[in-house]
Order: structure tokens, then sequence, then C-alpha cells
């Protein structure tokens, strides 16, 4: 696993990433283009599932780094991500439960970092977020990671609700952070374990939160009302390892 540069602009670079089989996170395209060259580009990002986001001129002018974009630009991952049968696999040959982290939709680079070096040294074998409306492995998320996305696999995933029944399958239980939950203290978070982090703003969407087992909250004494998303995964992560070592 190694860095790439983090985007690439111009419709010949843009389809030359999509063909030596870089993994492009986003896809930004003016509005409208539909010619030669940004058809192929659409058909290669199809292939790889690529989100495409549709932009104004003034949008891409404004997010490109040289100038010529071209009306295409591509954000590429700055690591390679990992499948989910990887991260049960990880879990597997450490003879261990499966214990994952499942982030819904969180948007701040520093935030995911932050929860991926959490996910390392709590012991999780991996980390899962989603496609869309969410920050991927850029440059940013590396650094603040502290060398822990060399350790912990990342696997994107198009639909995380799916994906959780999916691991329910494989036996595993799912808990969410919510402020109107169960006190983390009162719940059995032993065995295969899933913890669900939601967006900054919003929490745990509704749909996910309904596909959990169990609603933690994190108890607060404070005068504001909630925690950073990666301090509360912080919180409850140490919950789950304390439970699994006794």
């Amino acid at each position: 696993m190694g860095y790439f540069e983090s985007q690439i602009e111009g419709r010949n670079a843009v389809l030359e990433a999509f063909r030596s089989g870089k993994t492009v996170d986003k896809l930004y395209i003016l509005d409208g283009s539909n010619d030669g060259p940004i058809s192929s580009i659409k058909r290669e990002a199809k292939k790889q599932n690529t989100y495409i986001k549709f932009v104004t001129k003034e949008r891409l002018d404004q997010l490109s780094e040289s100038g010529k974009h071209q009306g295409v630009i591509a954000v590429i991952a700055a690591y390679e991500y990992a499948e989910v049968s990887d991260i049960l696999r990880a879990a597997r040959d450490k003879n261990e439960e499966p214990f994952v982290f499942i982030l819904d939709n969180i948007e701040d680079p520093h935030n995911l970092g932050a929860i991926i070096r959490t996910a390392n040294l709590s012991g999780a074998h991996g980390v899962i977020i989603p496609k869309n409306r969410a920050v991927g492995l850029t440059a940013t998320v590396a650094k603040a990671s502290a060398g822990a996305i060399n350790y912990t696999p990342v696997a994107k995933v198009t639909n995380i609700s799916q994906t959780i029944e999916e691991l329910k399958k494989e036996g595993m239980w799912f808990v969410c952070a919510d402020m109107n939950g169960e006190l983390m203290y009162d719940l059995n978070l032993k065995g295969s374990i899933g913890l669900v982090i939601g967006n900054e703003g919003e929490g745990v969407g509704k749909l996910v939160k309904s596909k959990c087992d169990m609603v933690a909250k994190i108890p607060m004494k404070g005068d504001i009302d909630s925690l950073n998303a990666s301090v509360a995964a912080g919180v409850l992560a140490y919950e789950i390892v304390r439970q699994r070592m006794h």
C-alpha cells in the first residue's frame, strides 16, 4: 500500500488513471458535457462503480489545482481499499471474533483518520465506509491516521444497511452510538461486534440505526450535548475492548 497523487485533471490523464487501475474515489464532470472522451471516462467510471458528480464550470475552476481541467477532475484514493471479506479474514487469521468499525457518512478527513487510528489501537480488524456522501482515503486521512492506515484495512461499500444485514448472517451483532440509547455499561458488547458511528452533524441515519441490535449512550456530565465523532468512537471502542478482555 502507498500514496498516489490525490487529484488528476484533464481528459486524457483521467482516462489513463482509470485504465491503469487507480482507485478513483470521486469524479467531477462538467454538467452537460457528453462528447467522446467524456463518454469513455463515464464508461470506465461505471465499471469501477465510481461516484460521479456533475458540477458547474465555476465549481470545477474552484476545485482545479492546474487550471487545465478540461471539464473533468478525478479524486484518487491515497491508499488501496480492502474488501469486507479481507477484514473478516484478518479476524480469522488472529483467531479472534470479528470487531469492525462501520462509519455512516463521516465527512471530515481528520475525523476519519483519527477513527482509523483508534480502530487500530483498539484491536479492530477493519473499518467500513460508504461510497457516497463521505470522505474517502485521501492523503489528509492518511496523515491523521498516524500510520494506522498501513495496518488497518478499510473497505468501501455501496450500501451500509445492506452490509450490516450481510454481516449479521456471519453472526455479527451491531451497536450504534446515540444519545437516546441505553447506557453503554449496561450492554453486552462481547463477541463478534460491529461499532456503528454516525455523521458529525446528524449522527447515525434512521435506516442504519434500525439495523443495529443495540443503541449505546455515552454518559456525559458537561454543559455541551455531544462528542466529536472520533472521540465517541474511541470511548465506545474501549468499552468493547474492556468487555472483550474480561
